[in-house]
């Protein structure tokens, strides 16, 4: 029996797949036609994944004119449907992946360029395990003036940020209560939530789990799901990097180790400081930090996020247990020794930053590469390289990188590039406030 047997109330269904800002672009389908979709696929222009964040086409994009706006073969990803509880009606999204008509993996697709990266672990013989930590504001934007939303159990706005703070969360207690139970029903590993820093600001990780893929989809999913519950609720929910001038960014940070093929992981060496791999695979990772700042950082807004002593790293280091880092090594057992990626914001596309970290860990695991020592103490007083500290800066960086040109393909970078120089020039156009509005809700 089909998903669709089972859940005879969905009237109708979305299929959607990725695009480059993360985005879910694709078409509605009454519940009656849903089987073929789910047997056929269906078909929209390779372009579509490929669109800047205001949905527009990019200018001079050899998708479009150039090679007549071609279509692409839209295929259910082996997740299947999953419930949109955030929606009134009962509907349910089916997630796809785009292919050429001749069955080859659309190069553009952001969801097939981490496959391509999971694609070296396991010729490897190699298992990446993979964690997310999920930072974002719930946010009354009623108004010009963006604030806390009132709670719906006391009616009250909270007036200063409280860290780990109890009555923080339970001042949204049946909004959390909603959260999980709709991660439950998407098969979203949800684990700890948390107040954080900012005013109105929580975090929730996603568990460790062996496919990359399915980490990167859970986190997609679940932008979408806060967001759209949110609004069900009265408010907003935004991943955006720094929706507050005075408040700390949202972050994603993401964990990771890697198994061999008997199951081992490789980063353990019996002891705190971790083995010969792990070093190789922080070599990796701080090599590429310069060319992936893009990814890191896709946004115009993501930059006032990356300021000195603001919990954000900005120098090129690694640590253990060290928080200002841009790579930590967190402690704990030394069989669950992992590496902490702290760079990006919530503002990600998750799949482009997977892979991002995946690749260039296994870049430097390929080159035995070795880092400098680990620092210790604060980062943000010490002269360190430094990631591109603007947007301009980033897209170079990212064009030019030999370390991404082995992780991702190259079609997808012009992509991106042309991409992120096309809403750079656009959003000089626009004042502070129609910045705010234009990534509140879509990042």
């Amino acid at each position: 029996m089909s998903w669709l047997d089972e859940h005879p109330e969905v009237r109708t269904i979305r299929v959607a797949a990725c695009d480059v800002n993360g985005q879910a672009r694709g078409k509605r389908v009454p519940a009656r036609y849903a089987r073929k979709v789910e047997e056929d696929g269906t078909r929209f222009p390779l372009s579509v994944l490929n669109l800047d964040i205001w949905g527009e086409d990019i200018d001079d994009s050899p998708l479009v004119f150039e090679s007549g706006d071609p279509d692409g073969v839209l295929l259910p990803t082996e997740r299947g449907f999953i419930p949109m509880p955030w929606l009134e009606a009962p509907t349910a999204l089916l997630p796809l992946w785009m292919f050429r008509e001749d069955g080859r993996p659309f190069a553009g697709d952001p969801r097939h360029a981490l496959a391509g990266v999971v694609k070296r672990f396991t010729d490897a013989g190699l298992t990446p395990v993979v964690a997310t930590e999920m930072e974002f504001y719930l946010i009354d934007d009623s108004s010009k003036t963006l604030r806390v939303p009132s709670s719906p159990r006391s009616g009250k706005r909270r007036t200063g940020a409280e860290i780990l703070s109890l009555r923080a969360l339970d001042a949204f207690d049946q909004f959390f209560t909603d959260l999980y139970d709709a991660c439950e029903a998407m098969d979203i590993p949800a684990d700890t939530a948390i107040s954080e820093a900012g005013l109105g600001q929580f975090e929730i990780n996603l568990m460790h789990q062996s496919d990359p893929l399915k980490a990167a989809d859970d986190a997609w999913f679940f932008k979408l799901l806060v967001k759209g519950l949110a609004r069900k609720w009265g408010f907003a929910a935004s991943f955006m990097a720094k929706p507050y001038e005075d408040y700390a960014g949202n972050g994603m940070h993401v964990h990771f180790s890697v198994l061999d093929k008997d199951g081992r992981n490789i980063f353990d060496d019996g002891g705190p400081k971790g083995s010969d791999a792990l070093r190789h695979a922080v070599a990796g990772c701080l090599s590429a930090i310069p060319g992936s700042t893009l990814l890191f950082a896709p946004h115009g807004n993501s930059y006032d996020r990356l300021v000195p002593e603001n919990h954000a790293p900005t120098g090129i280091c690694w640590a253990y247990e060290n928080r200002t880092a841009a790579v930590r090594i967190p402690g704990g057992s030394n069989t669950a020794r992992r590496i902490e990626h702290r760079v990006s914001g919530g503002d990600i596309n998750p799949y482009l930053l997977v892979a991002a970290v995946l690749g260039s860990a296994m870049n430097g695991l390929e080159d035995k590469a070795e880092p400098p020592e680990p620092i210790k103490g604060n980062a943000y007083t010490m002269d360190l390289p430094q990631m591109p500290m603007t947007w301009g800066a980033a897209i170079d960086a990212f064009e030019t990188s030999e370390d991404l040109a082995r992780i991702l393909p190259r079609d997808l970078v012009r992509n991106i590039v042309a991409t992120k120089r096309q809403e750079m020039h656009y959003l000089q156009e626009l004042d502070a406030q129609e910045r705010v509005d234009l990534y509140l809700d879509t990042v």
